[in-house]
């Protein structure tokens, strides 16, 4: 039973969609972790926890004494230590997404004590620019790299360019656009797939992720292209933006950074 002790509790939840939500935790009488922007926490609650309404039946039920566990990107900022937010997307047949849906705020929750992953601006030279590519809720570590780590007015360029199915799915859309008119060294570039789907028309890009990549794009917001001499790419989510990217900068001649080569690209997989 000793499983099932939550040390930690919910202090916001924000649904941004039925599927989409924002939940920021706090240690139970106990300090939160120090953590790197980029690196992610350990979230769980127990099997016999309620399911939301959106919910499914899921592909392998969880036992009622043991604690369901996953790891999150964290999203908030290193530097704020009164809690952690997480950018979390429905799975409506998963163990535990749709158990975090059905919180409340001052729920108990389960949150590991210590941080983990590489995923990190400490892998990049002070003097080289940044890309970081995300479809859905992958823009998690962005949120917590640039909230640490972005310097207004330096000459270190920045760029995110985030893909969803619509406009509502585009997590922190206003953070980043607020971001992108206080500091003339990040730009922030949105697309979403299904524009027929918005209820108001959609005027910005429209398409995949990699092919806004493809287009130019960033060198257009920034009046230079990005090369694996003047610029690290940072790519988060699924499976096929990733390789599509993979592709398309090996091309221009980037390399993917691994544990015995260096490199201009970093990648973090959704599993």
């Amino acid at each position: 039973m000793a499983d099932l002790k939550l040390n930690a509790f919910v202090t916001s939840r924000v649904e941004l969609s039925p599927r989409v939500m924002t939940l920021r935790v706090a240690a139970d009488a106990w300090q939160m972790p120090d953590f790197t922007p980029g690196q992610f926490a350990v979230l769980g609650l127990p099997g016999s926890a309620p399911r939301c309404q959106w919910s499914e039946q899921e592909l392998t039920p969880g036992e009622s004494e043991k604690l369901i566990r996953r790891p999150y990107s964290i999203t908030s900022s290193s530097r704020t230590r009164e809690y952690m937010e997480f950018y979390i997307s429905l799975l409506s047949t998963g163990a535990l997404t749709p158990r975090l849906f059905a919180l409340k705020v001052g729920d108990p929750v389960w949150l590991g004590p210590k941080t983990s992953g590489i995923f990190t601006l400490n892998q990049v030279p002070k003097d080289k620019n940044i890309v970081m590519v995300a479809t859905g809720t992958g823009l998690a570590p962005y949120i917590s790299m640039l909230t640490s780590e972005l310097q207004c007015g330096s000459q270190r360029k920045f760029a995110v360019l985030h893909g969803a199915y619509h406009s509502w799915d585009l997590g922190y859309r206003s953070e980043l656009q607020t971001m992108q008119y206080l500091c003339q060294n990040f730009k922030y570039v949105a697309t979403i797939d299904r524009p027929a789907d918005e209820p108001v028309p959609w005027t910005g890009k429209t398409g995949w992720v990699q092919d806004i990549w493809k287009s130019g794009a960033v060198a257009e917001v920034w009046g230079e292209k990005p090369t694996p001499e003047n610029t690290h790419v940072f790519l988060c989510g699924v499976s096929g933006m990733v390789n599509a990217m993979l592709e398309a900068l090996n091309a221009e001649g980037f390399v993917e950074q691994t544990k015995t080569e260096p490199g201009q690209i970093h990648v973090e997989r959704f599993v």
